[in-house]
């Protein structure tokens, strides 16, 4: 099996290649990464490798389909990784999403690879508040320009798989958590306490209530929708049951870097949510992809203090540029 792993050297894609590097069956993993927001130390262990081929440069290249030729499965994940980005620069998302899976769906169709695994997002929901949404949930009405090419894209994947016989899964993760984060609400309050243990401004009020899931539940799913799917294309929610809030997160944090509650004041931007866009309260049922064989190994305060460890043993690569 040869897998193409397009933002390989992201905070999933390199998990994801960490993984099929171990399997006996897979003979080959390339890598497509322009490491805007990837880093090279995630894919450090396997330098040496004869499995992988790492190739660092951007998917606009015209030599996508050339790499993509004999490939069995692709891994899309490549995306703006920083969803708040788009406040100052809505094109992003277009660019780093909706027209970027494009280029990998016409590498698909001309070459002889008929099988995707796509990073979708609970964005396409919009604001549901706490009911358990299904993925059949209507109306979608996403609030961010995130959302919005999420969902653009499951549109573009569904239309591919039907008119030119890609078999494909999408994935509605809650928000994905381990020790090669880049970006996200564990990853900025270590960054920030560093810096100052005595002060930690939170963005919102604090209560924003969303499902953690850590990337390793993340994989389990994904692979079990490899092998199980029946249907030329299907979308599933992946996270767990139960949430947990930004301030439970900040306490977490706190507790692992063994600071004193009483020492470090907690200072609040206001509002429910952290910036324009940002969906407060995220519920997701996940009956489908549990109907495959997938349950969540943790829950998301045990995701959450789980990816902090991790991310604590990682400060160095945490606080370094590549």
């Amino acid at each position: 099996m040869k897998y193409l792993v397009v933002g390989g050297g992201g905070f999933i894609g390199s998990y994801i290649v960490d993984k099929l590097i171990k399997e006996d069956e897979v003979s080959e993993v390339i890598v497509y990464d322009n490491f805007c927001s990837g880093k090279k130390w995630h894919l450090d262990q396997h330098k040496v490798n004869s499995k992988l081929t790492l190739i660092e440069k951007d998917i606009y290249d015209d030599d996508l389909f050339e790499h993509s030729k004999h490939i069995d499965v692709t891994i899309m994940l490549a995306a703006n990784a920083d969803i708040a980005a788009a406040i100052s620069n809505p094109q992003i998302d277009f660019d780093q999403g909706t027209h970027l899976l494009q280029i990998v769906l016409e590498a698909m169709r001309r070459g002889s690879c008929n099988k995707l695994l796509y990073a979708s997002g609970s964005g396409v929901y919009g604001e549901t508040g706490y009911e358990f949404v299904t993925e059949d949930f209507s109306p979608m009405e996403p609030i961010s320009t995130y959302g919005a090419s999420k969902l653009g894209c499951e549109a573009l994947i569904c239309s591919y798989c039907h008119m030119f016989e890609i078999k494909a899964s999408a994935f509605r993760f809650g928000n994905v958590v381990g020790g090669r984060q880049t970006h996200g609400v564990a990853y900025d309050f270590i960054r920030r306490l560093k810096e100052n243990a005595s002060f930690l401004e939170i963005l919102g009020d604090g209560m924003q209530s969303k499902p953690y899931i850590h990337v390793e539940d993340v994989i389990s799913a994904m692979f079990i929708a490899l092998k199980n799917q029946k249907k030329i294309y299907d979308v599933y929610n992946v996270a767990p049951k139960d949430p947990a809030t930004v301030n439970q997160i900040a306490d977490i944090v706190l507790e692992e870097l063994g600071i004193d509650k009483l020492v470090c004041k907690y200072k609040y931007t206001g509002g429910n949510r952290g910036w324009k866009g940002d969906v407060p309260i995220v519920r997701l049922d996940t009956k489908k992809i549990s109907d495959l064989g997938w349950e969540s190994s943790m829950n998301s305060v045990g995701a959450v203090k789980k990816s902090v460890k991790e991310m604590l043993k990682n400060i160095v690569n945490i606080t370094k540029d590549d």
